[in-house]
C-alpha cells in the first residue's frame, strides 16, 4: 500500500531500522556491563584482567542511558512522522542519515575511550573526574547528530503544515516535534558544559573549571532527559496501544495538553538533583522543587487517559462492574502486555520520584543506591518494556515480516522474566538505600564500614535480579533478531488509534509554538538566571579556570 494509508515508506524504514539496530547492540553491551556490576557488588565476583568496576559502570550508564534510548527514540520518531505525516522528502531523509552517522561515530569514539580505561567518569561525568578529550568529543557528536535529526523532523512537520493550513497535525507527528523541542532545549546545557568547560580542561588549555556550574548545566539537561525517554513511551500509550487492543483514544486534546505541559515544566527543575549542594540559595531550590512536583500533573493526566481508554474498550465488549474491563484486555498479545506492565511499574517509580524531589525525604536517600533503584524502575522498566512492546510490531513493519505465535509467547515470557528480575534488583536497591548503601560504589570500596554487613543480603539480591534481567536481555535479542531477519515475510500494521467519537475537537492553540516555547524559556530564565550569575560571581578561589566562567 502507498504511504499515507498505513505503511512507512521502505526508504524511511531503512533509516529507522539503522537507529534501532544500534539501539539493540547498545542494549547487549550495556546489559553485559550491568550484569558484571551487580556480580561485583555481591562481593562474590572479581573482574578479570584488571578491569575497573568504574569502567563497566560508565559503559553501562552511557550505552543504556544515552545510546540505547536516543537511537531507539529517534528511529521510532522518524518512522512515526513518516507513517502519519507522509513519506520523508529526499532532503529530510538525507539529513536524517547525516544525524545517524554523526551519532554512530560519536558513540564509537566515546565507547572506545571508556573501554580502554581513559573515561571511567560514570554516566554523569562529574568534575573533578576527568576523561580523555575523545570521550567528550564523542558525546558532542552524539548530541549534534541528534539535533540534526530533530531539525529534519521539524522540516517535515513544517512541510505538512504548509500543505494543510488550518488543520491539526497528526498526533504522533505533533508528539515527536514536542519531544525533539524538549531535547534541543535541554541538551544545550550538556553541550555548553562539554564544549566550554570539559573539552578545554581535558586538553590542558585550563587547569580548573567551575564545578558547580558544570553540575548545574548537567542537571539542567539530566532531568529533562528523563522526559525525553518517557515521552516516546507516552506516545505509544496514547496513540498506539488503544489501536492494539481494538479500542479508541480517549482524547486527542488531553494527550496534546499533557505533552505541552511536559515541555513547559520539565526543564527548569534540575536543582532537585542538587538539594544538598552548597552554593545554591535555598529559595531557588524551593522554586524548582515546586516546579518538579507540577510535572506530576501531566503524568496523572496520562494515567487517567489510559485507564479511561481501557475501561471504554472493556465496556464496549460487555464488561460490567468496577474492574470487569480488565478481563477484556488482550493479555496474550505481547504488543500490549509489555507496555502495560511498564505502566504498572510506573506507579512505584513515580512515588519514588516524589521522594527524590522532596527536600526533606531527599536527605534520607540522596546519593544512596535508592536513587539507582528508582532509575531502574523508570527507564529500565517503564520505558524499556514499552520500547520492547513497540519493537514487536515496529521491526516487522519496517522489515516486511510478521511476528509468529512462538515469538509472541517468547515475548510474553520475556516480559515476565524482566519483571521478576527488576522486582528483585530494584527492591533490593531501594531497601539498601534506606540503610545508607551508597550508589556508584563497588563492594570492595565499603572497607570496614560496620553497616556494610547489613547491605550484603541486598547486594546478593541485586545480583540475583541482575542475572535474571540479563536472561531477559538475551530473550529480547533473540526476538528482535528473529523479527529483523528470520520471521516469515508478510505485512505488519503500524497501528495508530482513532479518537473516540465523544471526544472534544482539538483546538489549534496547541500548535502555537511561539506561545509554548516562549513560556518554557521564561520559566527557564526565572529558575536559572539569578542562581547562575551567583555561581559565577561567587565561585571559590581558583575555580574559574576558563575565562567564560
Amino acid at each position: 500500500m502507498m504511504n499515507g494509508t498505513w505503511k512507512v515508506d521502505a526508504r524511511d524504514g531503512k533509516l529507522a531500522m539503522a537507529h534501532i539496530y544500534v539501539a539493540f547492540v547498545a542494549l547487549a553491551l550495556g546489559g553485559l556491563a550491568g550484569l558484571l556490576q551487580v556480580l561485583v557488588r555481591s562481593g562474590k565476583f572479581e573482574l578479570p584482567a584488571g578491569i575497573s568496576y568504574y569502567t563497566i559502570l560508565t559503559t553501562h550508564g552511557v550505552l543504556l542511558g544515552l545510546v540505547l534510548t536516543t537511537f531507539f527514540i529517534i528511529g521510532f520518531q522518524f518512522a512515526a512522522v513518516s507513517r502519519t505525516a507522509g513519506t520523508l522528502s529526499d532532503r529530510v531523509r538525507f539529513w536524517g542519515w547525516v544525524g545517524f552517522w554523526l551519532m554512530t561515530i560519536g558513540t564509537a569514539i566515546t565507547a572506545f575511550y571508556i573501554l580502554i580505561g581513559e573515561a571511567s567518569v560514570l554516566y554523569t561525568f562529574y568534575a573533578p573526574l576527568q576523561a580523555h578529550a575523545g570521550f567528550y568529543i564523542g558525546l558532542t557528536l552524539v548530541v549534534v547528530g541528534s539535533w540534526i535529526s530533530g531539525f529534519a523532523m521539524f522540516a517535515h512537520y513544517a512541510k505538512w503544515k504548509k500543505a494543510h493550513p488550518g488543520q491539526v497535525s497528526p498526533l504522533l507527528t505533533f508528539m515527536s516535534v514536542v519531544n525533539m523541542i524538549l531535547w534541543l532545549i535541554c541538551s544545550l546545557g550538556v553541550a555548553a558544559t562539554v564544549l566550554f568547560q570539559f573539552i578545554p580542561w581535558s586538553l590542558g588549555y585550563v587547569d580548573r573549571i567551575n564545578v558547580l556550574v558544570s553540575r548545574t548545566l548537567f542537571w539542567y539537561f539530566g532531568h529533562p532527559l528523563v522526559y525525553f525517554w518517557l515521552l516516546p513511551a507516552y506516545m505509544i500509550w496514547y496513540a498506539i496501544i488503544p489501536k492494539i487492543i481494538g479500542g479508541k483514544m480517549f482524547s486527542d486534546s488531553l494527550a496534546r495538553m499533557s505533552f505541552i505541559l511536559f515541555l513547559i515544566l520539565s526543564i527548569p527543575v534540575g536543582f532537585h538533583h542538587q538539594l544538598v549542594e552548597p552554593g545554591i540559595d535555598p529559595v531557588w531550590k524551593y522554586l524548582q522543587v515546586v516546579l518538579t512536583f507540577m510535572v506530576v500533573i501531566p503524568s496523572l493526566m496520562t494515567a487517567f487517559s489510559m485507564f479511561a481508554t481501557f475501561e471504554m474498550y472493556g465496556r464496549s465488549k460487555g464488561a460490567t462492574g468496577l474492574f470487569g474491563w480488565l478481563r477484556k484486555l488482550p493479555w496474550g498479545d505481547a504488543r500490549f502486555f509489555a507496555p502495560f506492565v511498564g505502566m504498572l511499574f510506573f506507579i512505584p517509580a513515580g512515588a519514588g520520584g516524589l521522594v527524590n524531589a522532596s527536600h526533606q525525604l531527599n536527605q534520607v536517600v540522596h546519593n544512596t543506591i535508592w536513587v539507582t533503584g528508582h532509575f531502574h524502575l523508570t527507564l529500565a522498566t517503564t520505558v524499556v518494556l514499552t520500547f520492547f512492546g513497540a519493537a514487536y510490531w515496529l521491526i516487522p513493519h519496517l522489515t516486511g515480516r510478521v511476528m509468529t505465535k512462538a515469538m509472541n509467547r517468547l515475548a510474553i515470557i520475556q516480559t515476565i522474566v524482566w519483571s521478576i528480575g527488576m522486582i528483585f534488583m530494584s527492591s533490593a536497591m531501594h531497601f539498601a538505600g534506606l540503610l545508607g548503601a551508597p550508589r556508584r560504589s563497588a563492594f570492595s570500596t565499603y572497607g570496614d564500614a560496620p553497616q556494610a554487613l547489613e547491605w550484603i543480603p541486598y547486594q546478593i539480591a541485586q545480583a540475583v535480579g541482575g542475572t535474571i534481567l540479563f536472561i531477559g536481555i538475551i530473550l529480547v535479542l533473540i526476538i528482535v533478531t528473529n523479527l529483523a531477519f528470520f520471521a516469515p515475510k508478510g505485512e505488519t500494521e503500524f497501528p495508530v488509534a482513532e479518537v473516540a467519537e465523544q471526544a472534544e475537537r482539538t483546538p489549534l492553540v496547541f500548535e502555537n509554538w511561539t506561545l509554548w516555547i516562549g513560556i518554557a524559556v521564561v520559566l527557564i530564565l526565572i529558575a536559572y538566571t539569578v542562581p547562575f550569575i551567583d555561581m559565577i560571581q561567587n565561585a571559590p578561589p581558583g575555580s574559574k579556570g576558563f575565562k567564560l566562567w
